[in-house]
């Protein structure tokens, strides 16, 4: 090889080198405008499955309930009520489950009965080729930010991040308000009502307004994507994490993480949810707390952060569309997450 041909193929793998070493996004995902599925009417139909944790027939009956209290139909998968250890069902069987219900056209939504582990390992089995054709919401939180996330970056599908089937009460009249809104606010998802939340402000908060397409989701589960063909894309975008059951060091490993693969140096606003953290052991303490592990890692940046957003694992989940546009606004007095369409 001549020094000019080698010096025009060694310029490349410099850049390359160069963007990793400062942590940034170098793959070449679309950014093409997302697909929204259709909203759903009345008499159309939402199918349950079990694409990770196991759940009983028993479990899902307030859910099916209230889905048709809602007027829509259910079909319910083969792998509610399998159990294979903490799976639903094996992972052949999950992901048959889902791959009917995704080619399905009868069913127009699906809903993921829980979360807990099982949808990285047949996420990269599944074939969404005719859920380009014709798409549906796909629907859950927690271990669903897999689908969440291979959707948006993938295929550019919109998909509702929210409560699932073990979340539905047995009995309303003892549920909380803020469970209650919480889940109503899928259907007002489903049913092509505008998302507008409104939240109180966070002494901490760095204030501003920020239009962007909102994406995120478990933070565990996004760290665990890094690298992945299934990693989230947050150039330009809003941000919104939550977590559960964490120790604080591991919180702030994962917020390092963010940090240097790139994915906190080009966004629009960031959203910290619930985050139950688990108490230090004695003498192991770690020294900062959330909003301190937040803070220190968006220092340099000039966009919007707000704590203490109604989602995560807790009663206050509120149902989020990810993918679709969204303006977030962070006053001193309120806050306020706006769903935009053109």
């Amino acid at each position: 090889m001549n020094r000019k041909n080698f010096i025009s193929a060694v310029l490349p793998i410099s850049a390359t080198l160069k963007a990793i070493g400062k942590g940034e996004d170098i793959t070449n995902d679309s950014d093409s405008p997302v697909i929204i599925p259709p909203y759903l009417k009345k008499g159309d139909t939402i199918g349950i499955t079990c694409p990770a944790g196991f759940i009983t027939q028993a479990d899902i009956q307030s859910s099916v309930l209230k889905f048709k209290e809602w007027g829509f139909q259910v079909k319910v998968g083969d792998t509610v009520g399998k159990k294979d250890f903490t799976f639903g069902g094996t992972d052949a069987e999950r992901l048959k489950d889902l791959q009917q219900m995704v080619d399905d056209h009868s069913i127009n939504a699906i809903m993921c009965a829980r979360g807990g582990y099982g949808a990285i390992r047949i996420i990269d089995a599944l074939d969404l080729k005719k859920l380009e054709k014709h798409p549906k919401w796909i629907i859950g939180f927690s271990d669903i930010t897999v689908i969440h996330s291979h959707l948006n970056r993938n295929y550019r599908i919109a998909s509702i991040h929210s409560k699932m089937c073990n979340s539905f009460p047995d009995d309303w009249s003892k549920a909380e308000p803020v469970q209650i809104e919480s889940i109503e606010s899928i259907r007002k998802c489903l049913t092509e009502e505008k998302m507008n939340y409104l939240f109180a402000p966070n002494a901490n908060n760095k204030t501003g307004m920020a239009d962007g397409e909102l994406v995120g989701g478990n933070l565990k589960t996004l760290e665990s994507m890094a690298g992945t063909k299934s990693d989230i894309n947050t150039k330009d975008k809003i941000l919104f994490v939550e977590d559960t059951e964490e120790y604080l060091y591991s919180i702030d490993r994962m917020f390092w993480n963010l940090k240097r693969t790139g994915k906190l140096s080009h966004l629009k606003g960031l959203m910290i949810g619930g985050f139950k953290v688990k108490k230090d052991d004695e003498g192991e303490e770690f020294g900062k707390t959330l909003t301190e592990i937040v803070l220190e890692k968006v220092s340099e940046y000039a966009y919007p952060v707000c704590f203490d957003f109604p989602v995560g694992h807790q009663k206050n989940n509120v149902a989020l569309k990810c993918g679709v546009m969204h303006r977030l606004s962070v006053h001193l007095n309120e806050c306020r997450l706006n769903e935009i369409r053109s």
